[in-house]
């Protein structure tokens, strides 16, 4: 009877990790939507073509080598994914108490490594030469990123010097801040957008193409998120872990609703209009801020710490372009601003220490940003990384991809 018991934890506890790795899997979706969205037209195709060919990279980088580094989890080159019969038998031996198939932990964490990747490619839109954005993809989801991971979520000691005494839950700091990270190295060597800023150092706003496409990118995040959150509590068949499961789906969904708010009033108080693009950005920096923590807190708690997030996205916009740092999508104020925010959060809002949660966050931070600041140098001095001026005017989907994605709008021709 025990044995069944097992055996039925087990195909819970599997397929519901598959079923919240779709649901992150969907992440691609919206961030494919958002950044199409919040660029100008003539870039369209070529930041889709970045987001699928980026995710693609990630699920066989990781498998390759990532996972491996990551959670020494280097089966999948012998073709041997772990049987149910090899992981249940493993388990009970172990006396452990999480039953999930192998493969389907593999599943769960590729779509993480492929949503931090996908942070760096709304920041570096609109001027980045398209392969050299992916052969640093390669880097970041095979080696970058399942490094920092290892110290973290796995545990190891920090090229064995010291352990973390860290937490986040879902990743705030180990996958958001990570993202940003990458993605500020590279905005620092690429610079700005021509025209987004002007001889006497003023900001002008280069408006988006499509937003309801932007705003349908959001929803597909908040959506996918219950499962980016939900998935890691890592189980779900006991009484204890189903209630906390449902905890972390309203959490999630308050926080977001929360920033959301916020960073609409904020945009009205600051700008004098109710500005859709900082109410989308301040529903994914409620979803940030409540990551690291969405399973200790109350419904109200998480609304004020997504609010708390959704200010801050706002003046955080705000503050890098004072600084001309070119960021179209607000990719590096949501995921990275607000990601240090999370992670902060769980030690004044929770248990966590202040002293262990900031070294985490240095760790993750320096990392990141130094090794992708070191490929970013390489690729820029052997195949650059910035597309000519007349190409970044004439719109890169035609220098990198050779299409349009709205051919009849841009060229002046018709379809009949």
């Amino acid at each position: 009877m025990e044995n069944q018991v097992i055996e039925l934890a087990y195909a819970m506890d599997t397929f519901y990790f598959l079923i919240c790795g779709a649901l992150v899997m969907w992440m691609a979706a919206g961030f494919a939507m958002l950044e199409a969205g919040l660029v100008r037209a003539k870039n369209t195709t070529e930041i889709l073509t970045k987001n699928v060919a980026l995710f693609a990279i990630a699920c066989t980088m990781y498998m390759v080598c990532g996972y491996q580094l990551m959670y020494d989890g280097g089966f999948f080159l012998s073709g041997v994914a772990g049987t149910g019969a090899e992981d249940a038998a493993a388990v009970i031996a172990s006396g452990g108490d999480t039953y999930y198939s192998r493969a389907s932990d593999f599943f769960f964490q590729v779509v993480f490594v492929a949503t931090a990747m996908s942070i760096v490619s709304g920041a570096v839109a609109e001027r980045m030469k398209l392969w050299a954005f992916l052969v640093f993809a390669v880097v970041m989801t095979g080696f970058i990123y399942p490094m920092e991971g290892s110290w973290t979520w796995n545990g190891d000691s920090v090229f064995g010097i010291y352990a973390l005494d860290y937490s986040d839950y879902a990743g705030s700091g180990i996958v958001h801040l990570a993202g940003a990270a990458a993605a500020l190295a590279g905005v620092i060597l690429l610079g700005p957008r021509k025209g987004k800023y002007t001889a006497d150092g003023s900001a002008n706003a280069i408006p988006g193409a499509n937003l309801p496409l932007a705003t349908l990118g959001m929803f597909i995040l908040w959506l996918g998120w219950f499962g980016f959150n939900g998935g890691s509590t890592l189980k779900l068949s006991d009484i204890a872990v189903a209630n906390e499961v449902a905890n972390v789906f309203m959490n999630t969904n308050a926080a977001a609703s929360g920033g959301l708010i916020a960073a609409l009033i904020v945009g009205r108080i600051m700008f004098g209009k109710a500005d859709l693009t900082m109410a989308l950005n301040g529903a994914l920096a409620g979803l940030v801020a409540i990551t690291a923590d969405p399973a200790s807190q109350s419904a109200l708690m998480s609304t004020i710490i997504g609010a708390i997030g959704g200010v801050l996205v706002v003046f955080s916009i705000v503050g890098l372009d004072k600084a001309k740092i070119d960021d179209p999508v607000g990719a590096i104020s949501v995921h990275g601003t607000v990601g240090i925010f999370g992670v902060l959060a769980v030690a004044i809002f929770g248990d966590a220490s202040f002293g262990g949660q900031i070294v985490g966050l240095l760790t993750i931070f320096v990392w990141v940003f130094v090794t992708s600041l070191i490929v970013w140098m390489i690729l820029k001095v052997t195949m650059g990384i910035r597309v000519s001026e007349e190409e970044e005017y004439e719109g890169v989907d035609l220098s990198e991809c050779g299409m349009e994605a709205y051919p009849e709008f841009i060229s002046g021709s018709s379809v009949k």
